[in-house]
């Protein structure tokens, strides 16, 4: 079943650019911020991962599972950075 937060984000157009601009915003965050940044990202990871499983074993719709993918990499992509802000540089 798909989930309705991830029905919504599919329909909408500005899903990527906001990621884009939220990768922006992400610089100076404490890491209470950033772990409560995560957890919503994750989530519609996870909702998308199990929403794209479904529309393939329905024979969906093509494009809309592309992109569905397209924004499921975006997501990986974000999460990725906010977790590279946990772990401290160090310095070689």
């Amino acid at each position: 079943m798909v989930s309705a937060s991830f029905a919504e984000s599919a329909k909408t157009r500005d899903g990527p650019l906001r990621s884009r601009v939220a990768f922006g915003q992400e610089e100076g965050m404490d890491e209470s911020e950033i772990l409560r940044r995560l957890e919503p990202l994750k989530s519609e990871h996870r909702d998308l991962d199990a929403a794209i499983n479904a529309l393939l074993t329905m024979s969906g719709d093509q494009l809309q599972i592309a992109r569905m993918k397209k924004r499921k990499l975006m997501l990986k992509d974000e999460i990725a950075q906010l977790e590279d802000q946990l772990i401290p540089d160090i310095i070689a």
